[in-house]
């Protein structure tokens, strides 16, 4: 069956790696024939969650590799998903759908459409988060 994408393209910080992590991942694959995952750098983390990941980068990036979904993965050292199109040229922006709407992530879809890409939300996995299991692990 042929995928709806060539290339696609999503990041994340990936701390603390859960099932939300894996369904995003599977379902951008599940699209496009190549997926190239962005993780989040320890300092670009800081700069706009004011703290450090608990899982360093190199272990992130590592983890996100082993992944069968994930065809490439390259650092993401900003948030500017339009300077990364310039240097990928995807053809897909995936995001997790509790971002659908807000005026960051209009900003982008508007700026993305106008060279053609689609950002494609997929479902936010409930009860899941990096946040969720830090409180969890504090709580102990």
């Amino acid at each position: 069956m042929k995928k709806k994408y060539r290339i696609g393209y999503t990041t994340g910080v990936f701390d603390m790696f859960h099932i939300g992590h894996l369904n995003i991942l599977k379902r951008a694959k599940d699209q496009c024939d190549v997926l190239i995952v962005g993780v989040s750098t320890d300092e670009l983390v800081e700069t706009y969650k004011h703290k450090t990941p608990i899982v360093p980068f190199k272990e992130r990036i590592e983890i996100v590799k082993a992944i069968k979904y994930v065809d490439q993965v390259i650092p993401q050292t900003s948030m500017d998903k339009f300077l990364a199109w310039t240097e990928i040229h995807y053809d897909a922006l995936f995001h997790g759908s509790d971002w659908k709407g807000t005026s960051m992530y209009n900003e982008i879809e508007k700026k993305l459409h106008s060279v053609g890409v689609e950002m494609v939300f997929l479902p936010h996995t409930e009860g899941t988060s990096s946040t969720i299991l830090s409180e969890k692990l504090g709580k102990i």
